[in-house]
């Protein structure tokens, strides 16, 4: 791939302290001083994104055409359909390439243009491609890989699936570094504000448990709430999450999650 040189400008810009709002390890805002600088990710850009796959898109043969062409979102169709085997033989090698392609030639565009949101999903499934390997094919295992992948998403094109793919590595690894924690809970804590489920359930769960930060019941018993909410049906640890939490929370701790709830979707509102 040819982005090697833009993402480590990006990450390089990225460890540089701004003057911008970030995140403690709860998700709550903190002082400009610690703030990991972050471009917010659009209003309704997921929308945006659903948007720009127009349903009539479903001839293989058009989208084909339309791909080499570069477009990216013919680009992106492709490479979910042999990611995920719908109407086309699973190859994980192809979808691959089709995201390697939208990472190549739009890497450096706006966070406000209108397939950045593309662009950015495609660096994420990058990403985890490089997390896991593809067996059989040159696509090896290799971790700093994927988080040069997931920082570049998260940091220039704020995109919430990255933040929180990159918090998971940083504290998988935050045994051996104070600083490999600190990052990964300001990341955990960006997606979770953004409304990323799975961020939401993981700091949850590490609030309400104690779990290398300051015990906080109803704060974790909160994002849990909203993360079972939003949970897909397969994704039986974030309700298995919510039951034991709830099960163990004193009323006090219920009775102030509502409250936090209620503050919530009055800000989103807003």
């Amino acid at each position: 791939m040819r982005i090697s040189r833009r993402i480590i400008l990006a990450l390089i810009l990225g460890a540089t302290p701004v003057a911008t709002q970030g995140f403690a390890f709860d998700g709550a805002p903190v002082a400009p001083d610690a703030a990991i600088p972050v471009v917010s990710a659009q209003p309704g850009a997921a929308a945006a994104l659903k948007k720009a796959i127009p349903p009539s898109a479903t001839s293989l043969t058009s989208l084909q055409y339309a791909a080499e062409g570069g477009h990216p979102v013919a680009q992106w169709k492709l490479g979910r359909m042999y990611a995920n085997g719908d109407g086309v033989t699973q190859d994980d090698l192809r979808a691959f390439e089709y995201f390697s392609r939208i990472a190549n030639a739009h890497a450096e565009d706006s966070p406000s243009a209108p397939q950045a949101a593309i662009v950015a999903n495609a660096f994420v499934a990058l990403g985890r491609y490089y997390l896991n390997g593809i067996p059989n094919s040159k696509i090896r295992s290799d971790p700093e890989r994927a988080r040069e992948m997931f920082s570049y998403a998260a940091s220039y094109f704020g995109n919430a699936d990255a933040q929180y793919d990159l918090a998971r590595l940083y504290l998988k690894g935050a045994g051996s570094s104070r600083d490999d924690f600190r990052y990964g809970a300001r990341w955990l804590g960006l997606a979770a504000q953004k409304g990323q489920h799975q961020a939401q359930a993981l700091l949850g769960q590490m609030l309400f448990n104690g779990d290398q930060l300051p015990r906080q019941a109803a704060r974790g018993l909160m994002w849990l709430t909203l993360a079972r909410d939003s949970a897909a049906p397969d994704e039986t640890w974030i309700k298995e999450s919510y039951n034991k939490a709830i099960a163990r929370a004193s009323d006090d701790d219920r009775a102030m999650a509502l409250q936090m709830l209620e503050h919530w979707v009055q800000g989103r509102k807003d």
